[in-house]
């Protein structure tokens, strides 16, 4: 398991098992991510590379990145249009990142293939509900906004992936969640 070898290879302790299992996409490459953040610290294996980084937030989408004697200011904006996509700025570089969660894509493609049946909205990370943007019995659109669920200090709306009646909601502001819960369900 990664938190036992993380521990080893570190020294750094035992780590939480729940790690979220990304991709993000750097300046054309695509690049591994497995991540988990707890108590502001972030335990991170990117490319096979283990790193245990304390994340301070300064203000509104500017932090310190703390690994081990090391200090850097860090900003994260997000790009216009995607709750994917940031511009990342760090030790006077500007990088654009696109995070990519492939349980998520499996479920959009699957999703998008067939438009008939239940679709569900489901977390694709550990967090907090921020807010629920429809109710039972709403009719949505196909990219409308479901839930708004915030983690790692960003927040995240859920969006429909098809036109439908909301037939379920499995959230309530203020409640926590975890990777795979079930938030909505749109017929």
């Amino acid at each position: 398991m990664f938190a036992k070898e993380f521990s080893e290879a570190t020294g750094f302790g035992v780590i939480p098992e729940r790690l979220m299992k990304l991709k993000a996409q750097l300046s054309g490459n695509e690049h591994e991510i497995s991540l988990d953040i707890e108590n502001g610290i972030a335990f991170t294996e990117v490319d096979g590379r283990l790193y245990e980084i304390e994340i301070r937030e300064l203000a509104n989408g500017q932090y310190l990145l703390v690994d081990g004697l090391s200090v850097y200011r860090c900003r994260v904006e997000t790009k216009r249009n995607s709750s994917s996509s940031f511009e990342v700025f760090l030790r006077g570089l500007s990088r654009d990142i696109t995070i990519i969660d492939p349980r998520r894509l499996r479920g959009s493609q699957t999703a998008g293939a067939d438009h008939t049946g239940a679709a569900q909205i489901v977390s694709p990370m550990p967090g907090k509900i921020v807010r629920v943007l429809v109710e039972v019995g709403a009719e949505v659109e196909a990219g409308a906004g479901v839930v708004v669920v915030e983690a790692m200090k960003m927040q995240n709306e859920m969006k429909s992936p098809k036109s439908g009646v909301v037939v379920s909601v499995n959230a309530e502001t203020g409640a926590t969640v975890n990777a795979g819960d079930v938030l909505a369900v749109i017929n």
